[in-house]
Parts: C-alpha cells; structure tokens; sequence
C-alpha cells in the first residue's frame, strides 16, 4: 500500500507501484486538471508538485510519492486564486488553455523556490513547459507580476 496526501486529504493507492502518478491522479481520483500531453515528461502539461518540487507526473511512478505531499492544479488553491492564477488571468496567458494548468504548477514551484526571479530566471524556469500557442511573452510577464504577490 502506498500512502500520500493529495491536496491535503490523506489517499491510499493498492495498485502498481509503477502506474504513473498522472493516471493515478486522473483515473482513479477524477483529478482532470492536470493534463496529458507527450507521456514522456517532455511538455510539462502533466505538472504537478511532490513535496513542493515540480515533477512530470506522466514519468513519475506513484510509488515516488510514498509518504509525501502531492498537490494538482485544483489543490493550489480552492478558488483559484493563487497569484500565479490571478496573474494569469490579469494577463489572458490562456488561449487554448491545453498547457495551463502544467505552466501554473511550474510558475509556482518556481516562485517558491526564487520569490524575486529576472525574466532569465523566469525563461529558465519555465523551461520544458510548451505553449503551442506560444504566449510565452504573457506567461514571462504573468510570472513577474505574481512574483510581486508572493
């Protein structure tokens, strides 16, 4: 048995050890924020934090997640209004929408870790996140103004 929290309610997964955490998180929990998108941790859609870190949770096995913290997109905040999600929103990064919820998870972790990032800091952060829309000026900016929130 391996034992988590997921968005802080205590969780107990019985299956394989080796099941990506991304399907554990979707399938089994009906947690569909966080999307699929290459399966091979190369897009960043799939982001989510363990232990604060932020991980492709399309590679990351669930048993990685033994006796951590797991939060997804809807346990960053209940209503949305993290200063990353206001940021975005202020700043109408979205257009397809496809890639947010792994960019909000990565722009997160990131400013946890640098409260006060340059825009390279920001650019290398984010780094491995696609946007095929590529509104990557507005996420640069997003993050910024969150960074002034945090």
């Amino acid at each position: 048995m391996i034992s988590m929290k997921i968005n802080g309610v205590s969780r107990q997964f019985h299956g394989s050890p080796d099941m990506p955490l991304l399907w554990y998180v979707r399938d089994e929990l009906g947690l569909t924020g966080t999307k699929f998108g290459c399966g091979a941790a190369l897009c960043g859609a799939c982001t989510i934090h363990v232990d604060g870190e932020a991980v492709r949770s399309c590679v990351t096995p669930v048993s990685e997640a033994d006796g951590k913290d797991v939060t997804t997109i809807e346990g960053l905040d209940a209503d949305g209004n993290h200063p990353v999600q206001r940021a975005w929103r202020a700043h109408n990064v979205p257009q397809c929408g496809y890639c947010q919820s792994g960019q909000i998870m990565s722009a997160a972790a990131l400013l946890k870790e640098n409260p006060d990032p340059s825009d390279e800091d920001i650019v290398d952060g984010m780094a491995g996140n696609i946007c095929r829309c590529g509104t990557y000026q507005r996420i640069v900016a997003a993050v910024r103004t969150a960074a002034q929130e945090v």
